[in-house]
């Protein structure tokens, strides 16, 4: 299961929010302070959270059919937007939270870290990939 090419690129993903992450705490805790930074943090790890549970949700759909994947691809997509908004409403209902810091860290951290991953496979910079060429 740790194998799954899913899995992997998951795992690459986490690993590069140890980079986006403080970058948008700082920008967060100069322009927010503290409370910025701290819904910042909350941000980065509910998008890292988010890329693990779909790598784990298309490897196990791809382990059932061709099918199961393509319906968790499509499917799952919406419902994992559907889980972040869920969680991030959840979080600000319990905690007082900057909510402006929160969102544009969930989206900023989101694209930035799917773009990295995106970028890293099509020039072939992710080797524990098999079928890059």
């Amino acid at each position: 299961m740790y194998g799954d090419l899913e899995v992997v690129m998951a795992r690459h993903t986490v690993r590069r929010a140890v980079v986006v992450g403080p970058v948008l705490v700082a920008i967060f805790w100069a322009f927010r302070g503290p409370e910025g930074a701290l819904a910042s943090l909350i941000g980065v790890v509910i998008v890292a959270g988010y890329f693990m549970f779909n790598g784990f949700m298309m490897a196990v759909a791809a382990r059932i059919s061709l099918a199961a994947y393509h319906a968790a691809a499509l499917l799952g997509f919406f419902l994992r937007l559907g889980l972040i908004a869920v969680t991030m409403i959840s979080v600000a209902a319990v905690v007082d939270i900057d909510r402006p810091a929160l969102g544009i860290t969930v989206v900023v951290a989101f694209l930035a870290l799917l773009a990295w991953e995106a970028v890293a496979v099509a020039t072939g910079k992710e080797r524990e990939i098999e079928w890059v060429s």
